[in-house]
């Protein structure tokens, strides 16, 4: 890598040339000519998001507008040579730079992001290999894609999938660390979306827990995806970086490789996954699967998991509520939980002959599967309503979940409710009331946005 230079366009620009860290570094020149044609084309504006993402590390907003308007200078180039590819970057975040030269774990990031999106335009969408029209071709793209990036691991079941909220207070981030410590001592290793807050906590305690127990290759893996990965920079911690290509196979990654889940308080985006995961646990094709889910937090948290426990309830019933367990300022039994889970997990797949590194058993219906666009009319359209398969409830509330996310982070979403007005959601009094409690929880809560920030409500309940 070369140390930033002047441009030769204005005073102001500087301009870096990046050699590949921890993928891409040995390349065919029909590769490299692969990668430009991808850079330089439909998918550039994706590449170049994703990597400003990576770039923009400690970054305090989860605007994905603000982000994209305060470096609307950067940019992105795939460059060519003799031995393989390096990327030229202009006008990039200087906080990824230590006395003129870019940090290694952002290095290995970066190229991480190049080689996600070039596989994922290449193989995944732009082939013939993966039929995105069926369930089963969707589930075969999920695993490439995980394969490619070197996420699948051979050996016994050790990976605890951690969901929370970006925006946790101070004590919630320090207890989510915490549990991440015991997971550590376990033994056990980390995934989570990648981002701050509950996201960052447990990889960071879990790093402190490897390193007494002597672990030199603990693994912090971080799966997110276009929309949001601006909003979400990833965290210092994460040293395996998966963007997928969209919501729906990001949620479909975390289930199929965990081999437990532990949530901790989130807003909105937390509750889509835990939507996303009993929508599969409730149908009853999965009835008799094996995955330990865990909901956790400090004391101080206890109201919020008792909101979100009696939403389950009244929404989606006592066999929804069956399917996870709740512990309240405990990190070490949390672990323990997690440990025992995993054990069962093991002698689960074990007897079925199933793969311990990718749980093929699940049954998805393409419902959970088909990406869900936030528009108007889309979000009006969704049936909120109680005469229906509670795993067909869970996917529906999943979406009305995914489209207040679009509508509080992502650009489109936004730009979408101040074209038009918040998104309109309706369905039965009693859901409806429960939805309405639950998000004014959020809100009340500074669950919607970072703390300090206002929120304006992007949505309207309609009974």
């Amino acid at each position: 890598m070369t140390a930033p230079r002047k441009a030769g366009r204005t005073a102001t620009e500087t301009l870096v040339e990046v050699m590949p860290e921890g993928s891409l570094e040995l390349l065919s020149q029909h590769e490299v000519n692969r990668l430009r044609s991808t850079g330089e084309g439909g998918q550039h504006e994706v590449l170049r998001r994703c990597a400003l993402a990576v770039l923009n590390v400690g970054g305090h907003t989860d605007d994905t507008r603000e982000v994209l308007e305060k470096y609307r200078d950067f940019e992105v180039l795939i460059v060519q040579q003799d031995r393989g590819v390096k990327l030229a970057l202009r006008n990039a975040p200087p906080e990824a730079f230590v006395d003129g030269r870019m940090i290694r774990g952002i290095r290995e990031l970066l190229f991480a992001v190049l080689r996600d999106v070039v596989y994922i335009n290449t193989e995944v969408a732009g082939g013939a290999q993966f039929d995105l029209g069926s369930s089963d071709g969707i589930t075969n793209a999920v695993f490439h894609i995980l394969r490619n990036a070197g996420t699948l691991r051979a050996g016994e079941p050790d990976l605890v999938v951690c969901w929370g909220g970006h925006a946790i207070s101070r004590e919630e981030y320090d207890y989510s660390k915490k549990v991440g410590y015991e997971i550590g001592l376990r033994e056990m290793n980390v995934c989570t979306g990648c981002g701050r807050g509950a996201m960052k906590g447990p990889m960071k305690g879990a790093a402190v827990g490897h390193a007494k127990q002597r672990i030199a290759d603990g693994r912090y893996i971080g799966i997110t995806e276009p929309g949001i990965i601006a909003a979400e920079s990833p965290n210092p911690i994460v040293n395996q970086l998966v963007i997928m290509p969209d919501m729906e196979k990001r949620l479909e990654a975390f289930v199929r490789i965990a081999h437990a889940i532990v949530v901790f308080p989130g807003g909105v985006g937390t509750a889509e996954e835990f939507l996303f995961l009993l929508g599969i646990l409730l149908d009853p094709r999965n009835r008799d699967l094996t995955l330990p889910v865990v909901l956790t937090g400090p004391p101080s948290s206890a109201a919020y998991f008792t909101q979100i426990d009696a939403f389950i309830g009244a929404t989606l019933g006592r066999e929804a509520q069956q399917r996870y367990q709740i512990s309240i300022g405990d990190p070490a039994a949390v672990a323990t939980m997690l440990r025992q889970g995993m054990r069962r997990v093991r002698d689960f797949r074990h007897a079925q002959n199933d793969a311990y590194y990718f749980n093929w058993r699940l049954h998805l219906e393409m419902d959970l599967q088909r990406p869900f666009h936030a528009t108007h009319e889309n979000m009006a359209a969704l049936a909120l309503y109680r005469n229906q398969p509670p795993s067909q409830l869970a996917a529906s509330l999943r979406k009305a979940f995914s489209g207040l996310v679009s509508g509080n982070v992502k650009d489109e979403g936004i730009r979408a409710i101040e074209s038009h007005g918040p998104f309109e959601l309706s369905g039965d009094r009693d859901v409806m009331s429960q939805l309405d409690r639950l998000l004014a929880a959020f809100v009340a809560q500074q669950r919607m946005k970072l703390p300090g920030r206002a929120y304006q409500p992007c949505y309207r309940l309609v009974v």
